[in-house]
């Protein structure tokens, strides 16, 4: 059983993970602060890759960067990068898809946090930077924390746009649920129950973590 499909999801997962682990956070904190109106528009366009289908953003991606694209004739004229139809083509992909599941967490976190805490740490003189990674993200750990686990399961196991974005190419662009639709399409359905297999046991390890942050965010 060649493992690079794993390897492969295991490595794109994690990247996007970081990715939007950052960009999600940063962005939920700020929002999180503006008036209800902007928020809500705000909310809306962050938040539309979770209700399109993953094909269609695919398809948007491949518009923004592919070849024929201004940003991809770019990237492939001047440093000889193809954006689209490699591994890390699908990073794009993951990112976009699993964005919304982190901004969400993040800003309901962010809004449940006492800001109490924020004045005292103000009054005694600290700084708004230090204030957000000393006190308001560790208050807020386990919702992000949360939030950065179902989006590191949900990019593991992401099909429509990356199948658009990298395809399929044994030990290149190779992924779980590419490799098992191609088994499925090439009718070797016993090699794609393992890969099905190996999917389900990663997703419920995810959920048993989720419910153990949410169990403790609870006794907190």
């Amino acid at each position: 059983m060649d493992l690079y499909p794993l390897l492969n999801s295991l490595r794109i997962a994690l990247i996007s993970s970081v990715i939007t682990f950052f960009i999600g956070i940063f962005l939920a904190y700020y929002i999180s602060k503006l008036n209800r109106f902007v928020r809500g528009i705000l909310d809306v366009i962050l938040t539309l890759p979770l209700v399109l289908p993953p094909t269609v953003i695919g398809f948007f991606i491949l518009r923004l960067l592919s070849p024929r694209s201004a940003i991809g004739s770019f990237f492939l004229e001047k440093f000889s990068i193809r954006l689209v139809m490699n591994w890390y083509s699908a990073i794009f992909a993951t990112v976009v898809v699993t964005f919304p599941l982190m901004y969400r967490i993040a800003r309901s976190s962010f809004q449940n946090f006492d800001m109490n805490l924020k004045y005292v740490a103000q009054t005694l003189g600290k700084s708004n930077t230090w204030i957000f990674w000393r006190i308001t993200l560790p208050n807020c750990k386990q919702g992000i924390l949360a939030g950065l686990v179902l989006s590191f399961a949900r990019a593991l196991g992401e099909y429509g746009a990356t199948s658009m974005v990298s395809g399929y190419t044994p030990n290149d662009t190779a992924t779980i649920s590419t490799t098992v639709y191609q088994l499925w399409r090439t009718g070797n359905d016993a090699l794609a129950y393992r890969w099905v297999l190996v999917n389900v046991v990663i997703s419920f390890t995810v959920l048993v973590v989720i419910n153990m942050l949410e169990k403790k965010a609870v006794k907190d």
